[in-house]
Protein backbone atom coordinates (compact mmCIF):
# COMPACT_ATOMS: atom_id res chain seq x y z
CA UNK A 1 0.00 0.00 0.00
CA UNK A 2 1.27 3.39 -0.86
CA UNK A 3 0.22 7.06 0.26
CA UNK A 4 1.01 11.00 -0.71
CA UNK A 5 0.92 13.60 1.83
CA UNK A 6 0.96 17.30 -0.43
CA UNK A 7 0.56 20.91 0.83
CA UNK A 8 -2.31 22.75 0.82
CA UNK A 9 -2.59 24.70 -2.97
CA UNK A 10 -1.59 28.07 -1.85
CA UNK A 11 -3.95 29.73 -4.27
CA UNK A 12 -6.05 29.57 -1.85
CA UNK A 13 -4.37 31.90 0.38
CA UNK A 14 -3.27 34.45 -2.56
CA UNK A 15 -5.68 36.99 -1.27
CA UNK A 16 -3.78 37.07 2.30
CA UNK A 17 0.19 37.11 0.95
CA UNK A 18 1.70 40.29 0.96
CA UNK A 19 -1.02 42.44 2.17
CA UNK A 20 -1.60 45.16 4.81
CA UNK A 21 -2.59 44.35 8.54
CA UNK A 22 -5.85 45.74 8.08
CA UNK A 23 -6.37 43.41 5.15
CA UNK A 24 -5.72 40.37 7.11
CA UNK A 25 -7.25 41.31 10.14
CA UNK A 26 -10.83 41.99 8.02
CA UNK A 27 -10.19 38.01 7.17
CA UNK A 28 -9.34 36.94 10.31
CA UNK A 29 -5.83 36.50 9.76
CA UNK A 30 -2.55 38.16 10.86
CA UNK A 31 1.12 38.06 10.23
CA UNK A 32 3.70 36.78 12.48
CA UNK A 33 7.33 36.26 12.41
CA UNK A 34 8.80 32.91 13.20
CA UNK A 35 10.78 32.67 16.39
CA UNK A 36 12.84 29.78 16.17
CA UNK A 37 13.60 27.56 13.51
CA UNK A 38 11.20 25.35 14.70
CA UNK A 39 7.29 25.62 16.11
CA UNK A 40 5.71 27.53 13.26
CA UNK A 41 4.57 24.56 10.86
CA UNK A 42 3.77 25.85 7.12
CA UNK A 43 0.68 23.64 5.23
CA UNK A 44 1.81 24.96 2.08
CA UNK A 45 5.84 23.71 2.25
CA UNK A 46 5.10 21.41 4.93
CA UNK A 47 8.49 22.24 6.47
CA UNK A 48 8.87 24.84 9.43
CA UNK A 49 9.66 28.02 8.68
CA UNK A 50 13.07 29.78 9.56
CA UNK A 51 13.33 32.14 12.38
CA UNK A 52 12.38 35.34 10.58
CA UNK A 53 10.06 33.86 8.04
CA UNK A 54 6.97 35.78 7.88
CA UNK A 55 3.73 33.81 7.80
CA UNK A 56 0.28 33.96 8.10
CA UNK A 57 -1.62 32.98 10.67
CA UNK A 58 -5.64 32.21 9.53
CA UNK A 59 -8.54 29.64 10.15
CA UNK A 60 -8.98 26.78 8.03
CA UNK A 61 -11.60 24.44 7.11
CA UNK A 62 -9.56 20.99 7.12
CA UNK A 63 -12.33 18.45 6.84
CA UNK A 64 -15.13 20.46 4.90
CA UNK A 65 -18.08 17.43 4.86
CA UNK A 66 -21.01 17.48 5.44
CA UNK A 67 -20.80 15.22 8.81
CA UNK A 68 -20.76 15.82 12.60
CA UNK A 69 -16.65 15.24 12.06
CA UNK A 70 -16.47 18.89 9.69
CA UNK A 71 -12.88 20.49 11.49
CA UNK A 72 -11.55 23.76 11.16
CA UNK A 73 -8.67 25.62 13.46
CA UNK A 74 -5.88 27.86 12.75
CA UNK A 75 -2.59 26.94 10.84
CA UNK A 76 0.63 28.78 9.04
CA UNK A 77 1.18 29.63 5.84
CA UNK A 78 4.74 30.91 4.76
CA UNK A 79 4.44 34.08 2.55
CA UNK A 80 6.98 32.86 0.75
CA UNK A 81 5.43 29.21 0.14
CA UNK A 82 4.40 29.50 -3.40
CA UNK A 83 4.14 25.80 -4.38
CA UNK A 84 3.00 22.75 -2.32
CA UNK A 85 4.68 20.51 -0.99
CA UNK A 86 4.29 16.35 -2.32
CA UNK A 87 5.88 13.30 -0.63
CA UNK A 88 4.83 10.05 -1.58
CA UNK A 89 5.74 6.87 0.65
CA UNK A 90 7.42 9.10 3.43
CA UNK A 91 6.32 11.76 5.84
CA UNK A 92 7.25 15.72 5.54
CA UNK A 93 9.86 17.33 7.56
CA UNK A 94 6.49 18.92 9.93
CA UNK A 95 6.02 15.21 11.07
CA UNK A 96 9.14 14.99 12.26
CA UNK A 97 9.56 14.98 16.42
CA UNK A 98 6.08 15.84 16.83
CA UNK A 99 3.32 13.55 18.27
CA UNK A 100 0.15 13.68 15.80
CA UNK A 101 -3.11 13.01 16.26
CA UNK A 102 -4.06 10.60 13.05
CA UNK A 103 -7.56 10.72 12.00
CA UNK A 104 -8.85 7.82 9.52
CA UNK A 105 -12.09 8.60 7.56
CA UNK A 106 -14.39 6.71 5.27
CA UNK A 107 -15.36 8.18 2.02
CA UNK A 108 -18.22 9.73 3.10
CA UNK A 109 -16.45 11.84 5.64
CA UNK A 110 -16.90 10.34 9.12
CA UNK A 111 -14.40 9.21 11.43
CA UNK A 112 -13.85 4.78 11.32
CA UNK A 113 -10.64 4.86 13.44
CA UNK A 114 -7.49 6.82 14.77
CA UNK A 115 -4.28 6.83 16.16
CA UNK A 116 -1.48 8.27 18.29
CA UNK A 117 1.54 8.72 16.32
CA UNK A 118 4.56 9.71 19.02
CA UNK A 119 7.77 11.36 17.40
CA UNK A 120 9.20 8.56 14.47
CA UNK A 121 6.07 7.10 14.53
CA UNK A 122 3.90 8.75 11.59
CA UNK A 123 4.77 6.00 8.85
CA UNK A 124 3.84 3.38 10.68
CA UNK A 125 0.78 4.33 11.99
CA UNK A 126 -0.10 5.46 8.81
CA UNK A 127 -0.34 2.47 7.64
CA UNK A 128 -1.74 0.54 9.98
CA UNK A 129 -4.68 2.68 9.71
CA UNK A 130 -4.92 2.44 5.74
CA UNK A 131 -4.42 -1.35 5.94
CA UNK A 132 -8.70 -0.84 6.91
CA UNK A 133 -10.21 -0.54 3.65
CA UNK A 134 -12.99 1.27 5.24
CA UNK A 135 -10.40 3.94 5.48
CA UNK A 136 -10.49 6.56 2.30
CA UNK A 137 -7.86 9.27 3.87
CA UNK A 138 -6.46 10.34 6.85
CA UNK A 139 -6.05 13.98 8.44
CA UNK A 140 -2.89 14.07 10.71
CA UNK A 141 -3.08 16.74 13.06
CA UNK A 142 -0.68 18.13 16.13
CA UNK A 143 -1.61 16.17 19.17
CA UNK A 144 -0.62 18.97 21.28
CA UNK A 145 -1.91 22.11 19.65
CA UNK A 146 -4.77 19.89 17.57
CA UNK A 147 -4.52 22.31 14.34
CA UNK A 148 -4.55 20.70 11.18
CA UNK A 149 -0.88 19.26 9.71
CA UNK A 150 -1.68 17.38 6.07
CA UNK A 151 -4.11 14.94 4.70
CA UNK A 152 -2.99 11.37 3.98
CA UNK A 153 -4.23 9.90 0.56
CA UNK A 154 -4.04 6.17 -0.95
CA UNK A 155 -1.76 6.25 -3.70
Amino acid sequence: MTYKIQGLDPSQFAHLIGRSDQHLAAHNAVRVTAQADRGFPCRVSLEDAKAGESLILLHHVSHDVATPHRSAYAIYVRENAHRAASFEDRTPPVFEGRPLGLRGFGAEGNLRNALLALPGEADSKIRELLADPAIAYIDAHNAAHGCFAARVERS
